[in-house]
């Protein structure tokens, strides 16, 4: 639509801790979508190892399978929504995905940083996306009292592993 614009504001840059629990969502986030269509059973034991590092940020943290789906107009992609949840503090430990990722608020705020770029915090209603391969240094919930919610789309090959941590 013309003459609609999306703001984002920039806030000085959470702690380490918070970034780090925020990717460690989106890596479980990610790593659901590469899962799903299969059973419930299959995917827990995949997500096992990926959601383990993100459990010291907060244990109201997680990630909700919405659906995926194989692409019929584009051979060979898939689409995978998830609902990511960060409680108080609540971050992921940075990382990159395979695919694009277009992540859409929908609970308090959430601050974001991809490599090279600043950091932005972003709010209910607002949304911000990753091109494939962009490394996400920073992915946490802005506050250290509230909850943070987001809906993230994963567009990437099917079978690919959509969410690789950093060291």
């Amino acid at each position: 639509m013309t003459g609609m614009s999306f703001p984002t504001t920039q806030r000085p840059m959470p702690s380490r801790s918070m970034a780090i629990a925020v990717a460690g969502g989106f890596a479980c986030a990610l790593a659901i979508g590469k899962a799903l269509p299969v059973t419930m059973d299959t995917i827990s034991g995949a997500l096992s190892p990926l959601c383990a590092t993100a459990a010291e940020s907060s244990p109201l943290d997680k990630v909700e399978p919405i659906g995926s789906y194989a692409l019929p107009n584009v051979p060979g992609k898939r689409v995978t929504i998830v609902r990511v949840f960060y409680g108080p503090g609540g971050f992921s430990r940075p990382h990159r995905h395979a695919g694009s990722v277009t992540a859409y608020i929908t609970k308090g705020e959430i601050r974001s940083q991809l490599g090279g770029g600043p950091v932005e915090t972003f709010g209910v209603g607002q949304s911000f996306f990753e091109p494939p391969g962009s490394t996400h240094l920073v992915s946490a919930n802005a506050s250290t009292t509230e909850p943070a919610e987001l809906i993230a789309v994963f567009v990437a090959d099917e079978g690919a592993q959509l969410t690789t941590l950093l060291e």
